[in-house]
């Protein structure tokens, strides 16, 4: 059956790191799922009804000014349920999987300090890997690299980068999707700063695995045409609230451009490329659609590879009940 059906519903059973046990007390629960799919609803009803904190694991609600285009919370829900891990940095910076590990560690550590529960919510599923299973050692990034790969991408199309990818290391480029701009500039990266491919770094630099005890709920309707219509409607949701005078603003300042890792963010891209007279009005729209439902995509495939978590298809009527079962069975005993 497909992951997003109604087979997933079994017992939920702890990530356990590979090389160790894992650590009882160190509980976290985990809220993942593609874009629109209904996360952060299911996570207020939780924060509700039990005493968790919510950290965000989504790499573009990192940037400031960066609001209606990423589906940050607002302020009512934020002063209902503060969410750690949002506006921290400029959109001018880069974020990283391996600085969301050290932050999201430091706020698990005040969390558990405080007698409560981090509960970690979003749909980067690469920072959610990160922090359960460890990240290799790899060469820091390196601006003028960067630009060099983007000006070759701009000039031959991420496609060609990937089947450049796929002759300097075909392992790394087999993991990568070919519509996956920053995974694909990050192996290219690693094998010039280097000399040497990504997947021979990996492998020589094993992770070191969190001894995180974690309960997983995996948020998703279990009919795609759903998911496609949520995607849809909220895409229209962020048109009406001033999406595109948002990017204006960003656009506005003279430090940030189209090839910074923020503004290449769904949606902010295809915004750009319109304000800058490449794309018409209807264009952009479409494009803006088709890379949330690619990116959704992608997510699913990662969250496939999750064997021990529980699916929750918000359209299902008992559904939320089964999760707050398993959250209720899986918080220390009072």
């Amino acid at each position: 059956m497909d992951p997003v059906g109604h087979g997933h519903t079994g017992p939920v059973l702890p990530a356990r790191p590979v090389n160790g046990a894992i650590n009882r007390d160190q509980r976290i629960v985990c809220v993942m799922g593609p874009t629109a799919s209904g996360k952060t609803s299911l996570a207020l009803d939780i924060v509700r009804s039990f005493p968790c904190d919510i950290i965000s694991v989504d790499s573009a609600q990192v940037y400031r000014g960066m609001d209606i285009g990423t589906a940050k919370p607002d302020q009512q829900i934020l002063k209902q349920a503060p969410h750690r891990l949002i506006d921290i940095c400029d959109p001018s910076e880069s974020y990283s999987a391996a600085r969301f590990r050290t932050d999201a560690l430091a706020e698990i550590s005040k969390i558990h300090a405080r007698g409560r529960i981090p509960l970690l919510v979003g749909g980067t599923m690469l920072y959610f890997r990160a922090l359960l299973e460890g990240i290799s050692r790899l060469p820091d990034a390196n601006p003028a690299t960067r630009r060099e790969i983007e000006a070759e991408a701009a000039r031959y199309g991420w496609k060609q980068m990937h089947e450049r990818l796929s002759e300097l290391d075909p392992v790394a480029a087999a993991k990568i999707d070919p519509g996956d701009p920053q995974r694909i500039q990050r192996a290219l990266e690693v094998i010039r700063l280097s000399g040497r491919p990504l997947s021979q770094l990996q492998a020589e630099n094993k992770p070191e695995p969190s001894d995180l005890n974690a309960l997983k709920i995996i948020v998703c309707p279990a009919v795609r045409a759903l998911l496609h219509r949520r995607i849809e409607r909220r895409f229209n949701q962020m048109l009406e609230e001033g999406f595109l005078d948002e990017v204006r603003a960003l656009k506005r300042r003279s430090d940030l451009h189209g090839r910074l890792p923020a503004m290449r963010a769904v949606g902010y891209r295809q915004a750009w490329a319109y304000l800058e007279g490449d794309m018409d009005s209807t264009q952009w729209q479409q494009k803006a659609v088709a890379a949330t439902r690619q990116l959704a995509k992608r997510q699913l495939t990662w969250l496939r590879r999750e064997k021990s978590a529980l699916w929750y298809d918000p359209e299902t009527e008992d559904a939320e009940e089964k999760v707050f079962a398993a959250v209720r069975n899986f918080l220390p005993r009072a």
